[in-house]
């Protein structure tokens, strides 16, 4: 892990990537005097909320700005040619056409070694993190997560940004060739050629390898034994807190979704493991034993000693595996957060000396000031508040809800809720009412442009099991929706009224762009 030098590479470099326009849907188009109330110009929703354009999102090395873009190509080109791919829910439960893949490009998942990130909620946090304290250690990173907010390109990320547009374009079109030769072969076979999620996580090697990064932190997409980022072996596996979701392709128990996400924990590895129920725990320690990895698990080995609210996040004490660190502040919200951070930690000890060498306490300071996690718990407008959350299962919903009510001071809530097909629809809107029992809120229940949304009216009967008749409001389109909770938050006769968006990650990626929100690194 050397040659940082001869890169220009600074660690403390965090400059900005370039966001994207989005457009309103023609339904949305109708409510265009509710922009105003939105607070966002004409020039802010403009294109389609699932595209991109092809200006460069920014890289943070001087040496990244590629400007050899085929002129043919686009990252929307390249975008709408994954998306004609198998959709990204529906991977395929397979490795072989990813081994098949890998070996036909050199092997670029052998190129770095690995941090392999999954569980059922905090993934992306975590991922973050990790990444964070790395840089901070002046190691070059490539950070792998899903889905994206705004720009697919935020999935494959350079020393905490997103890979620039050209470098996207052209490793696609370096290594499409040979993913065409993967495709015939899976044809002639009778087998789907290779889906979305393979082909971008293929990508994600690639440009890795070609940058070329120190380490890979890479998030899992569904699961564990069969995704697709299972075709590199993780010198460190992490798993955060496991929970129901996706109980139509894991498994409906938490011990066979913990044996799915178990399938992470390599030979001779390391297992980095959060605080879990019972059940999940006795799973990835007999998996751990089975492929005589090392394990630690947050609670036992190491965790959070202290915590205190601080100004826009909080102030923390961690026992880690080998050091104690105190005065940590991370900007972030939440006791989960908290645990979050403690597990990165310990996955950075454990990568760096085996979990038996303390990390400098400045670096680790330093790292984690810089955590930046947009769409959990981010706070996109101020008066009256609004704050929008990718929890899409109950379990993340409790989660949210309780970090919201420490973090911030108010007696009334508005929830504008859209969730997908194939989620846990009553669970969250159980969870929901249970969390806000005891202070009025309305609901406005809602829909993302996603195809596999439910619809507004069908929620709205679900929610009724829960929710009064009249605290219920049906918005058929977002920007609508947004407005009607602004509206009611910011009543003049009521104070301290909250918005809070989630239910859906597709949601809460369209909500920060009609609201404004930027940053995505």
């Amino acid at each position: 892990m050397s040659g940082h030098d001869d890169r220009n590479h600074r660690h403390d470099d965090h400059g900005h990537g370039h966001d994207h326009d989005d457009d309103l849907t023609p339904e949305e188009r109708d409510a265009g005097q509710m922009r105003d109330l939105l607070g966002i110009e004409d020039a802010d929703v403009v294109g389609d909320p699932f595209a991109v354009d092809d200006s460069d999102t920014g890289s943070a090395l001087p040496g990244d700005q590629d400007t050899t873009t085929p002129d043919e190509y686009s990252v929307a080109s390249v975008y709408a040619e994954l998306l004609a791919r198998a959709p990204e829910n529906k991977m395929e439960p397979r490795l072989a056409p990813l081994r098949r893949a890998v070996e036909i490009l050199g092997d670029p998942h052998r190129a770095a070694p690995v941090i392999h990130v999954t569980g059922t909620n905090g993934k992306t946090s975590t991922a973050r993190m990790i990444e964070s304290v790395l840089l901070a250690h002046d190691l070059r990173t490539g950070r792998y997560t899903s889905p994206h907010l705004t720009s697919v390109t935020e999935r494959i990320s350079i020393d905490g940004a997103p890979v620039s547009d050209a470098v996207f374009v052209r490793v696609w079109d370096e290594i499409r060739p040979y993913l065409e030769i993967v495709d015939r072969e899976l044809t002639d076979a009778g087998q789907p050629r290779l889906t979305y999620f393979e082909c971008v996580t293929i990508l994600a090697f690639a440009v890795f390898a070609d940058a070329p990064v120190d380490v890979v932190v890479l998030e899992v997409g569904i699961g564990g034994t069969w995704d697709a980022t299972n075709v590199a072996d993780g010198t460190v596996s992490v798993i955060t807190p496991i929970s129901l979701d996706h109980t139509d392709m894991l498994g409906d128990t938490i011990e066979e979704i913990a044996e799915n996400k178990a399938g992470i924990i390599k030979r001779g590895g390391f297992l980095v493991s959060a605080a879990q129920p019972v059940e999940a725990a006795e799973v990835l320690l007999e998996k751990s034993q089975e492929v005589a990895a090392q394990y630690r698990f947050e609670g036992i080995e190491f965790g959070v000693e202290s915590r205190n609210i601080a100004v826009g996040g909080q102030q923390l004490t961690v026992n880690g595996l080998a050091g104690r660190y105190d005065d940590l502040v991370l900007p972030l919200h939440g006791a989960h957060q908290a645990e979050n951070a403690a597990v990165a930690i310990a996955a950075v000890e454990a990568f760096l000396g085996a979990g038996e060498k303390e990390l400098n306490v400045e670096l680790v300071r330093e790292g984690f000031a810089a955590v930046r996690s947009p769409g959990r718990l981010e706070t996109v407008r101020t008066d009256p508040p609004v704050v929008v959350d990718a929890a899409h299962n109950p379990a993340g919903i409790a989660v949210t809800v309780t970090a919201l009510r420490e973090a911030f001071v108010f007696s009334r809530a508005v929830v504008v809720l859209g969730v997908l097909a194939e989620k846990d629809a009553e669970g969250i809107l159980e969870a929901l009412r249970e969390a806000f029992a005891d202070m009025p809120v309305t609901l406005v229940v809602t829909r993302s442009s996603s195809p596999r949304a439910i619809e507004p009216t069908e929620l709205a009967e679900m929610a009724q099991i829960w929710f009064a008749e009249e605290s219920v409001l049906v918005e058929e389109s977002l920007d609508n929706a947004l407005a009607t909770g602004i509206q009611l938050a910011d009543d003049p006769q009521q104070f301290d009224g909250l918005v809070l968006v989630t239910g859906s990650i597709t949601l809460i990626a369209e909500a920060r762009i009609l609201l404004g929100a930027q940053e995505t690194r």
